[in-house]
C-alpha cells in the first residue's frame, strides 16, 4: 500500500511539473509591437525597394545612362567662357609722356570653343561601349530583380513553414498530454505500470521542448523576413490558399539558354569588351581638332553681355596630332583589351553552361518536391489512422505504450515532411523563375 501511494505521489509531482512547464511555454514572448502581416507580392515589392543589391543595380543603370550621354556629348564642341576685372594701386604712365594716370579698372572677357573633328573612330567605339554597358546594366538589373524576388520568396516560405511547424509541434503536445492522461488513468485503475506514466511524462516533456524550439525558429524566420523587406519588427507571412501546379517546361530550356537574365548579362559584358577592343585601335590614328578663341579687353565700363565696346581679338586653329611611337604602350593596351575580350567570351560561354546546370537542378528539385507532396499526404493519412488504432488498442490493454509512442512519432514526422515538401516545392519554383527570368 505504501509503494502504491509513493507511486501516486511521484506521478502527481511529475504531472505538476509538466503542467507548470507547459504554462510557461504557452506564454507569448514580449515583443515591442505586433507583427506586420504581408503577402508574398507585398514582401517582394518592399524587398525590391530596400535591398542593397537592387539599389546598386539601379545605380549601375543610372551610371550607364550617364556614360551614354557622355559618349554622345563627345561629338559636340567644348565651350568655355571667362570674364575678369582687374585693378592695381600702382599708377600708369602715358606712353611718350611723363604724366601719370591714376589707377583704373581693367576688364576682359573671352570665349573659347574646341571640337574634335577626327579621333580615329574612338568616339564611335565609345558609343558601342556605352550601348553595350547600358544593355549589361539592364540585364543585370533584371537578373538582380529576380534574384531578390527568389531570396524574398525563400525567406517568406521559410516563415510560413515554421508557422506550420509550430502547429505541428502544438498538435504533438496535445497528443502527448492525452497519452499522459490515459497512462495516469490506467495507472490509478491498476491497469498500467508506473513505467508507462513516467514514459508518457518524458514524451510530453520532449514535445514541449520541440514546441519551444519551433516557436524560436518561427521568431527567427519572421525577424529575417522583416530584415528582407526593410522593417525593424517581426513580420508574419500571410499564406496563399492555392498551391500552384507544375509549370509546362516542354520548350523552356531552349529559351532559358538564350534569354536568361544571367546569360544576357554575360553576353552584354562580352560586347562591352569587344567595343573596348575597337576603341584601343583608335590610338593608331591621328587626331584632328578645331578651336576658336575670342577675347575682348578694355578699361571703360563693360557693356554686357558681349563687351561690344571693347576691341575684339579672335583666332582659329586647326590642329593635327599623330602619335607615331610611344614605347609600345598602344600595343600593350591592345593586348590587354584582347585578353579581357577573350575572358569575357569564355565567361559568357561558362555562364550559359552554369544556367543550364542550375536549370536542370531546380527542375529536378521542382518535380521531386511535387511528388513528395503527394507521398507525404498519404503518409500523414496512414500515420493518423495508425495512431487512432494504437490509441484504441492501448486503451483496451491490447497494445503497449511503446507502440503508441512509435505511432505518434511517425505521425509527427509525416506531418513535418508534408510541410517541408510543400514549401520546398514553392522555393524550388521561385528559384526556377529566377533562372528563367519570368514567372511560370
Amino acid at each position: 500500500m505504501t509503494g502504491v501511494m509513493r507511486g501516486h505521489g511521484i506521478v502527481a509531482a511529475v504531472v505538476s511539473a509538466i503542467v507548470a512547464t507547459e504554462l510557461a511555454a504557452q506564454q507569448a514572448p514580449v515583443v515591442p509591437q505586433a507583427p506586420l502581416q504581408v503577402t508574398l507580392q507585398e514582401a517582394v515589392r518592399r524587398a525590391l525597394d530596400v535591398q542593397p543589391a537592387m539599389v546598386q543595380a539601379r545605380g549601375t543603370q543610372r551610371n550607364a545612362g550617364a556614360s551614354g550621354r557622355s559618349a554622345w556629348g563627345a561629338f559636340l564642341p567644348t565651350v568655355t567662357t571667362s570674364a575678369s576685372a582687374f585693378r592695381s594701386n600702382n599708377a600708369t604712365f602715358v606712353p611718350g609722356d611723363t604724366s601719370r594716370l591714376p589707377p583704373v579698372y581693367s576688364y576682359s572677357g573671352g570665349l573659347n570653343a574646341n571640337i574634335v573633328l577626327f579621333d580615329g573612330f574612338s568616339r564611335f567605339a565609345n558609343l558601342r561601349v556605352a550601348s553595350a554597358t547600358a544593355d549589361a546594366a539592364e540585364a543585370g538589373f533584371v537578373n538582380q530583380r529576380y534574384q531578390v524576388a527568389a531570396t524574398t520568396a525563400q525567406v517568406f516560405f521559410t516563415a510560413l513553414a515554421n508557422e506550420e511547424l509550430v502547429r505541428v509541434a502544438q498538435a504533438q503536445v496535445e497528443r502527448a498530454r492525452a497519452e499522459l492522461q490515459t497512462a495516469v488513468n490506467k495507472f490509478q485503475a491498476g491497469a498500467a505500470t508506473r513505467s508507462d506514466t513516467l514514459t508518457a511524462t518524458v514524451d510530453l516533456g520532449n514535445a514541449l521542448l520541440a514546441a519551444l524550439q519551433a516557436q524560436a525558429n518561427l521568431a527567427t524566420a519572421e525577424a529575417n523576413l522583416g530584415r528582407q523587406i526593410g522593417v525593424d519588427q517581426l513580420v508574419r507571412a500571410v499564406p496563399d490558399s492555392a498551391l500552384p501546379p507544375l509549370p509546362d517546361t516542354t520548350t523552356l530550356r531552349a529559351s532559358v539558354l538564350q534569354a536568361a537574365p544571367l546569360v544576357r548579362q554575360a553576353e552584354a559584358q562580352a560586347s562591352v569588351t569587344s567595343a573596348q577592343l575597337w576603341s584601343t585601335r583608335g590610338q593608331y590614328w591621328p587626331t584632328v581638332t578645331l578651336s576658336y578663341n575670342n577675347n575682348r579687353t578694355g578699361t571703360q565700363s563693360p557693356q554686357l553681355p558681349l563687351l561690344n565696346n571693347y576691341p575684339e581679338t579672335f583666332s582659329w586653329r586647326f590642329g593635327l596630332s599623330w602619335t607615331l611611337f610611344n614605347g609600345f604602350s598602344r600595343e600593350q593596351s591592345q593586348v590587354a583589351a584582347s585578353v579581357a575580350h577573350d575572358v569575357a567570351r569564355a565567361q559568357a560561354a561558362d555562364t550559359r553552361l552554369q544556367v543550364n546546370a542550375q536549370y536542370t537542378q531546380q527542375l529536378a528539385a521542382l518535380f521531386t518536391s511535387w511528388a513528395q507532396i503527394a507521398i507525404a499526404g498519404a503518409d500523414v493519412a496512414a500515420a493518423t489512422e495508425a495512431v487512432r488504432v494504437q490509441q484504441e488498442r492501448y486503451r483496451l490493454g491490447a497494445g503497449t505504450l511503446l507502440d503508441l509512442l512509435t505511432a505518434q512519432a511517425n505521425l509527427t514526422q509525416a506531418a513535418v515532411s508534408q510541410v517541408q515538401a510543400r514549401y520546398t516545392y514553392l522555393i524550388a519554383r521561385a528559384q526556377l523563375e529566377a533562372i528563367v527570368g519570368h514567372t511560370l
